[in-house]
């Protein structure tokens, strides 16, 4: 019955026989109802018996769904749109200049700004040791720029959620994926 079910989703709901300060405090199922209900998504559940419980999430078709690359930067990955990218590429860092106090290189004879997403988002570890970088070079509008990565995944679909009222006016940040 659904009443009782929703008692599942209940804050300090719980079935252990001993609660404890971290653990077993009946918050779990609240945080994942309403994780799901800020996405536009709802979470049902339906059991019979003896065989058990199965627990349905519903996300709204209204998220979304765009092309990506992949990269890394240390161990974080993020997502450029592929209708963002121009071009990948290799570059030597002895192909890298020094302009106005910004790295920059040759791009097509062009010069290109290089922006660490490092350091954009202070993404903590060691400076990369190898003798080239990584680039995916982007443009939006008229303005170019290579972002040095890691290393580049590879080319996905994803499904894109808003941030809305989480990371409303973060730099370079339009949404997160599961």
């Amino acid at each position: 019955d659904e009443r009782y079910f929703g008692l599942l989703f209940s804050s300090g709901f719980s079935t252990a026989e001993k609660i404890t300060d971290v653990s077993d405090r009946g918050v779990g199922l609240v945080v994942v109802r309403n994780t799901f209900e800020s996405l536009g998504g709802i979470v049902t559940v339906n059991s019979v018996l003896v065989s058990g419980s199965i627990f349905s999430i519903q996300l709204p078709l209204t998220l979304s769904i765009i092309d990506v690359m992949l990269v890394e930067v240390q161990e974080e990955k993020y997502a450029i749109p592929l209708s963002s990218i121009v071009e990948t590429a290799i570059v030597n860092k002895q192909d890298v200049y020094s302009a106005h106090n910004q790295k920059v290189i040759d791009f097509r004879g062009k010069v290109v700004p290089l922006v660490f997403l490092k350091d954009i988002f202070e993404v903590p570890g060691e400076q990369q040791t190898e003798d080239f970088y990584s680039l995916v070079i982007i443009n939006k509008g008229d303005k170019v720029a290579g972002l040095v990565v890691d290393s580049l995944i590879g080319q996905h679909d994803i499904v894109l959620k808003s941030l809305e009222n989480y990371l409303t006016n973060v730099f370079a940040i339009s949404g997160a994926t599961i």
